[in-house]
């Protein structure tokens, strides 16, 4: 099965400040009908970089078997990750950047990197806030999720805070 989904992080006084992430699932079945899913969750304290890969992370974890997967993000830390190899050479090196830093985010990356396992994943980079439709829907779900009343919002640790 072939999938597109759309992803986007935001995070509002970043880096502390309550970030949401947005999600728009598609894919065509057998009979040519069009089915799509669209996710969102706000954290009360996190970074735009953390809702960006929660994005990609939540997508493909809803996916119930191994699919070929078109991945969208605005997001060049999630695509370059992939694209220009930075995991590969982060795990090569212990989870160390090229400067000998520890990586951030490396929960993150790591369940990434496990959520695309299944799937043959194409990354792909759109340019945010130029008018791409599903782009745009993902940012209004995640800025959406990430102006939600404290009732709603979950730590960044996903924890619920009700």
């Amino acid at each position: 099965m072939k999938v597109s989904i759309y992803s986007d992080g935001s995070a509002r006084g970043n880096p502390d400040g309550p970030g949401g992430y947005g999600v728009l699932m598609r894919y065509v079945d057998t009979k040519g009908e069009v089915h799509e899913k669209e996710i969102s969750a706000g954290y009360d304290k996190t970074t735009n970089n953390r809702m960006e890969l929660m994005g990609a992370i939540i997508g493909l974890e809803n996916l119930t078997r191994p699919c070929d997967v078109e991945m969208y993000s605005d997001s060049k830390y999630v695509i370059s990750g992939f694209k220009e190899g930075w995991i590969y050479n982060w795990i090569r090196n212990g989870w160390k950047t090229a400067s000998k830093q520890p990586v951030k985010n490396v929960e993150l990356w790591k369940r990434l990197i496990e959520a695309a396992k299944p799937h043959n994943v194409t990354w792909n980079w759109v340019k945010g806030h130029n008018g791409h439709p599903e782009n745009e829907r993902c940012d209004e779900l995640a800025t959406t999720a990430a102006l939600g009343d404290a009732s709603t919002l979950l730590h960044d640790d996903g924890s619920d805070l009700r």
